[in-house]
């Protein structure tokens, strides 16, 4: 005999067996009970739900001659007649390929005749919506007002496409996505069953990638247990037949892109493409990961609510605190793009890897959603300028005097000792050097620093102390910063050998900028000089 596929050799035959729609089988186990059987029922929702099953075994029931308990006794005649699909009272209809006229017509002529047997004619129209117009228009008396002994049941997964007319002459019912936890229950019962060896763990990745479906389900569990026949079925083979990635391969991935590691996060994907995953499905996995990120970043009791286990979500609440949320959204955003622009790629490793590049280097993107993660990227690169800097002049600061003697100009400093002279305060005169060089000093400090001073107004803060002031407070609070300052100052007494306070402000709120403060020509009036500007 040959072998029959899991989803084909356990499909329900009673309403008990249906597992997720319980809101529909109580429902139609009432009606069959109280024998208020309606005339035109519409099942909608995603595949492998339990349309179809629901919809035979419904056909079952009402002509079973021994139902019990509203379901169908599979003792009786006409239950095993119906089973063995040797009945006529129960007409499957495959819409796809019957969406014509004529094959409605055909249907109005045989409802015309009472069922040979048994009370009622059941007419199981799947994927309904792949009717023409002109078929939808020729359902609708028929389906309105058929004759007593006919049940007409309407299957579809896009009800969208159902027209309202035939919409209102159905008891409408929609199948849920089944759970996780119920679609791992019924495929270890089976597993049970069939004496075959798997891990739990294995168990529910299966279920999470069915992505509700049972018939799904049981149809990947199918192809894991063909690979690896009679040996036990684990987490990993499960990855490997799939073409999936485990989540510590997104940790990784994640960890390395917050880095901006782009040489890391290249080799990662080497090793998948040559491991053979799926890219499409890698990148919608990886979106889920994003979101559950998420959800940990931005709320405190999330145990209950994400299907992961105690070591991820401890890995989860790790990484949170690593990143922030917009660049988590953003994030999101890009991977989403990806997953719907590798459906129909043909170079899917190239379109991943420009969309890692992205996250890596938020410079290459213009959107306001990266504006913030830009900063973050500048703010990195000039702490990691200053701390080399620092080093530097911590180095040529160990420098001492050779020979033993004592240093000139200085007295009773110690032989070897490093040295340090204090810079001269500044004079108005040396301020005046300061005001007509500041574009070029601007110049030489760092990004994003030096791009804000360049728009900067001069005011004479005292005898040394230049106010420097600018237009917003984003300027003032990224050139205002102590690392900034300290590097100004700097570059003023290595331009003019004399020390200068820098002030940094933002104008106050409710005055004119060119209005408020002293600009560079007031500022030579100010130290009884004529300034000249340099452009």
């Amino acid at each position: 005999m040959s072998y029959t596929a899991l989803y084909r050799k356990f499909r329900p035959a009673e309403f008990g067996d249906v597992k997720g729609q319980d809101h529909i089988i109580i429902t139609l186990q009432n009606q069959i009970k109280a024998n208020r059987i309606g005339h035109a029922y519409l099942f909608c929702g995603t595949r492998g739900t339990g349309k179809t099953t629901v919809a035979k075994i419904f056909a079952r029931a009402v002509n079973c001659e021994h139902p019990v308990d509203g379901s169908p006794c599979g003792e009786c005649e006409m239950c095993r007649s119906i089973m063995a699909g040797t009945s006529m009272n129960v007409i499957e209809i495959d819409a796809a390929s019957n969406n014509g006229v004529d094959n409605i017509r055909e249907i109005k002529e045989e409802v015309a005749y009472r069922p040979t047997e048994g009370r009622y004619k059941v007419y199981i129209i799947d994927e309904v919506h792949m009717l023409s117009s002109g078929a939808f228009n020729a359902l609708l008396k028929t389906l309105e007002e058929p004759p007593e002994y006919v049940i007409f049941i309407l299957a579809t997964t896009e009800v969208h496409k159902i027209p309202v007319t035939i919409m209102s002459r159905c008891q409408h019912y929609d199948f849920k996505r089944i759970t996780i936890d119920t679609i791992s229950n019924r495929m270890l019962d089976l597993m049970a069953k069939e004496q075959v060896d798997v891990e739990d763990r294995a168990i529910r990745y299966i279920a999470k990638a069915a992505d509700g479906s049972m018939r799904d389900a049981l149809s990947l569990l199918d192809q894991c247990i063909a690979f690896y026949l009679g040996q036990k079925l684990t987490y990993d083979n499960v990855l490997e037949v799939l073409g999936a990635v485990d989540t510590d391969v997104f940790s990784r991935l994640l960890r390395n892109i917050i880095r901006r590691d782009v040489p890391e996060v290249l080799d990662t994907v080497e090793e998948l493409v040559m491991q053979g995953r799926e890219l499409t499905q890698l990148s919608t996995d990886f979106t889920w990961y994003l979101r559950n990120l998420l959800l940990v970043k931005t709320s405190d009791m999330i145990e209950d609510v994400l299907d992961v286990s105690t070591e991820n979500m401890m890995q989860l609440k790790e990484e949170a605190q690593m990143i922030e949320a917009d660049m988590l959204l953003r994030y999101i955003r890009i991977f989403s793009e990806l997953s719907e622009q590798l459906r129909y790629a043909t170079q899917k490793r190239v379109l991943l890897e420009v969309a890692l590049i992205k996250l890596c280097t938020p410079a290459m993107e213009v959107g306001t959603d990266s504006l913030l993660d830009r900063i973050r990227a500048l703010e990195e690169k000039l702490e990691a300028g200053l701390a080399a800097a620092a080093q530097g002049q911590a180095g040529s600061a160990e420098r001492g005097v050779p020979g033993g003697l004592e240093p000139q100009g200085v007295p009773g400093a110690h032989p070897g000792r490093a040295v340090q002279r204090e810079a001269p305060p500044a004079i108005p005169d040396d301020v005046q050097k300061v005001v007509k060089n500041f574009r070029s000093i601007a110049e030489d400090m760092s990004a994003p620093a030096g791009i804000y001073l360049k728009k900067a107004r001069l005011s004479l803060g005292g005898e040394n102390r230049l106010m420097i002031v600018l237009p917003d407070s984003l300027g003032a609070s990224v050139a205002g910063t102590e690392e900034h300052v300290k590097e100004l100052e700097d570059l003023i007494e290595k331009r003019i050998g004399k020390k200068v306070e820098v002030e940094i402000r933002q104008v106050e709120e409710g005055r004119r900028f060119e209005d408020t403060f002293i600009d560079i020509e007031t500022l030579g009036n100010k130290i009884n000089m004529e300034i000249t500007v340099e452009d």
